[in-house]
């Protein structure tokens, strides 16, 4: 058995850490009925709002097929409404999707930061958002391997 090498080791711990975090994440959005990937569709269609659904897939970890059947629950839900403007079809979020954001935001964002402000120190979360930020600019740069 060949043995892990540091960045082996650290990918795991990111992959284990993001597991739990969702999870985590999920449980603790049940409360406004969300769950962490319609919390995170939502404050996409926010930011970018009005987009059409090709762009909002570019920008969520939801599969085109997955963003659909969400897309009809936000929009069964009141969250979301899409618009036709000739061709092209985009997604706004409504009044009662901007309430349920305003109400989830500040405690899922002060949930996620206890992770980090619990344990680390003002200096060390600096640190780890530049070495974050450093790996994730690289990986944007790399190229799948071609058979």
């Amino acid at each position: 058995m060949q043995e892990n090498t540091l960045g082996t080791l650290i990918w795991l711990r990111l992959v284990k850490f993001t597991n739990q975090s969702n999870q985590m994440s999920n449980e603790f959005l049940k409360r406004f009925n969300l769950t962490t990937a319609q919390f995170d569709v939502l404050m996409q269609i926010r930011t970018y709002q009005p987009l059409t659904q090709m762009e909002l897939a570019e920008r969520v970890t939801v599969t085109q097929g997955g963003i659909s059947r969400m897309l009809v629950r936000l929009e069964n839900e009141g969250y979301i409404q899409r618009k036709c403007d000739w061709k092209t079809k985009t997604i706004s979020l409504t009044e009662k999707g901007e309430g349920i954001l305003d109400q989830a935001m500040p405690e899922q964002l002060k949930f996620q930061s206890s992770f980090f402000e619990e344990v680390l120190t003002e200096d060390e979360q600096t640190t780890l958002y530049t070495l974050m930020t450093k790996v994730h600019k690289n990986s944007k740069k790399k190229e799948l391997p071609t058979e």
